[in-house]
């Protein structure tokens, strides 16, 4: 009896189901589509869908801790402009304007580390305001409309290139999926991210230096945002004050979807790689829905309003498996 629970045990892993999501989406949109699987669209599976993925990798140590940052889409619209302004207004080279914008992500970052960390403000409540700061500086920056594009070649060709038969900014996202792995899983301040879900008041107890290590996760989310709002104007070739409009909900949906629980102190980060995975999957089949032959015009035209809807629908379906889950694991343990 138990050797055969011990076999069966990995099919019921979070991991494995997700897999399982992620094949039946594939097969899904391979039906109905034309080319879903062709190179070129799981190219740009990838190419447009890079800077969600870079937004849930940094998120997942925040929300292990049993945060939650709101604020990283208004974040990214924030250094997007801020770029624009240093290549265009200030005539700075775009590699150096892309350092000091990520800089300004981590200032940002430090805002909302200041304000949980130190001053003991619900993460809810900082990063919501923080979320309506940065895009209202944003707009503020730009005059509501104003743009800046026609930035170099060689800087473009980070968000429009190939390197070795992938997206150049894949690259880019493979280096900071490992960084952030090894972080979270082999090393101690990984390690104190949970303990901290688990138990704040544990973990002071324990001698984990709690306020620190909370302030580096939100530090760690604006650095990457804005790293992600460079890649973005890379590949869009204008910074505006909208970009990053409802990267959140993306990145909490595949950090949530991936196992790693909104109350802190369980999740993977192969967890949410595999969450971003089902979600870029699901955006970008229902982008193509124009090319289905099924579905007449009105359907096809309103693929980002489903999108929307169907991402929001596993948000919840996520957050209610949570109970559900736990409720097996426990009748399994006791049996």
């Amino acid at each position: 009896m138990t050797a055969a629970k011990s076999t069966k045990a990995p099919f019921f892993r979070h991991e494995f189901v997700l897999v399982a999501v992620i094949v039946l989406e594939v097969i899904l949109f391979q039906a109905l589509g034309r080319r879903f699987l062709d190179g070129s669209n799981v190219s740009n599976i990838f190419r447009f869908s890079v800077e969600v993925g870079l937004l849930a990798l940094a998120m997942t140590p925040v929300i292990l801790t049993g945060g939650i940052d709101l604020s990283v889409g208004s974040m990214m619209g924030l250094c997007a402009v801020c770029f624009g302004m240093l290549v265009k207004d200030a005539s700075l080279s775009p590699w150096v304007a892309a350092v000091l914008s990520i800089g300004i992500g981590t200032v940002g970052g430090g805002l909302n580390a200041f304000l949980i960390a130190r001053m003991k403000l619900p993460p809810l409540i900082v990063t919501l305001g923080t979320f309506s700061l940065f895009r209202g500086l944003a707009e503020a920056l730009t005059k509501g409309s104003k743009s800046y594009s026609a930035f170099p070649d060689s800087f473009l060709a980070l968000g429009n290139s190939t390197v070795a038969g992938l997206p150049a900014q894949l690259w880019i996202f493979f280096l900071v999926a490992i960084g952030i792995w090894l972080l979270v899983h082999r090393t101690t301040l990984g390690r104190s991210f949970r303990a901290i879900g688990y138990s704040p008041e544990g973990s002071r107890y324990a001698g984990i230096p709690v306020e620190r290590n909370l302030s580096l996760a939100y530090i760690l989310t604006g650095a990457v945002a804005g790293l992600a709002a460079v890649i973005l104007v890379a590949r869009l070739g204008e910074a505006r004050a909208n970009a990053g409009i409802g990267y959140e909900l993306l990145a909490i949906t595949a950090v949530v979807l991936g196992g790693t629980s909104i109350f802190g102190g369980s999740g993977t980060i192969a967890g949410t790689l595999l969450g971003f995975l089902a979600v870029a999957i699901l955006n970008n089949g229902l982008k193509r829905m124009q090319d289905y032959e099924i579905f007449d015009k009105t359907i096809a035209s309103v693929s980002n309003e489903m999108s929307g809807m169907l991402t929001g629908l596993l948000l919840l379906v996520a957050l209610a498996a949570v109970p559900v889950v736990k409720a097996i694991t426990a009748r399994r343990a006791k049996s």
